[in-house]
């Protein structure tokens, strides 16, 4: 029966009507509308002679990297498992393409891996507001809209200009992508890695590092003066960090066939 009639697809569209059916109930709203969501990795314990295990000198282990994204009522969207070392950011935006349209968090939390300026920007254009609680922040540069721009009380903040002709230059290009994620062509995470091994090469990857700056100077300005954010995005995270302690000895929501454990 199993191998007959069960396939990924059908599980996952299970798994939804599941989820909504739970969501029915008004226990969830006890914690959360389900509107935001946050991401956090944990390390799962493997053994040495793996193809997935790495030593990692964070945990003092081998093992491998759960990757969760937990809704703010607690259900748990979304799930990946890759090496220790892996950029765990890459694959925040996945949910776009792998969970029912009506689930999808409008607000993501994370830590400091999912502020990077390319994937800032690829959310930007997915139309979800990515805001990560970020680690040594105030080594991040600020950019204005131009240098004729003065502001009385952060001018001395704001230490480059921001390049508006690339990304004019290449904002069908931009779109592009973002439309095919929407259609399911290509996943997030696929994409962020293209852009990160060809860096140096690809003038596309500029663009979206650029609008990704402009995107993060615009949420650190409101961090720094909203501490009500700031209670918020700590919040957040601390939830999701709570919640993969749990996840990790049971039950996840999505885990696709890539040697996840269940």
């Amino acid at each position: 029966m199993n191998q007959r009639h069960v396939t990924e697809q059908k599980l996952n569209e299970a798994i939804d009507i599941v989820v909504d059916g739970y969501r029915a109930f008004p226990l969830p709203e006890a914690w959360g509308l389900g509107k935001t969501a946050s991401a956090d990795g944990t390390q799962w314990d493997l053994y040495p002679q793996n193809f997935m295990s790495e030593y990692q000198i964070r945990y003092g282990d081998w093992g491998g990297l759960g990757y969760y994204l937990v809704a703010d009522d607690y259900i748990a969207l979304f799930s990946r498992f890759s090496t220790c070392g892996s950029w765990e950011g890459h694959d925040i935006l996945d949910f776009v393409t792998e969970t029912d349209e009506s689930l999808h968090p409008e607000i993501v939390h994370t830590d400091t891996q999912g502020q990077s300026a390319a994937i800032l920007g690829l959310a930007h254009l997915l139309g979800i507001q990515l805001m990560p609680r970020i680690r040594h922040w105030k080594d991040l540069r600020l950019y204005r809209a131009s240098f004729e721009d003065r502001y009385e009380h952060i001018d001395a903040l704001l230490t480059k200009e921001m390049d508006w002709k690339l990304i004019a230059a290449f904002w069908p290009d931009m779109l592009r992508v973002a439309v095919s994620i929407a259609d399911g062509r290509v996943t997030p995470s696929t994409v962020l890695r293209r852009l990160a091994t060809y860096t140096r090469k690809n003038k596309l990857s500029f663009a979206f590092c650029e609008l990704g700056c402009a995107v993060r100077t615009i949420f650190l300005l409101r961090f720094l003066t909203d501490i009500d954010l700031r209670h918020r995005i700590r919040g957040a995270t601390n939830k999701s960090e709570r919640s993969t302690n749990s996840l990790s000895g049971g039950f996840c929501r999505r885990g696709r066939d890539r040697g996840e454990p269940s």
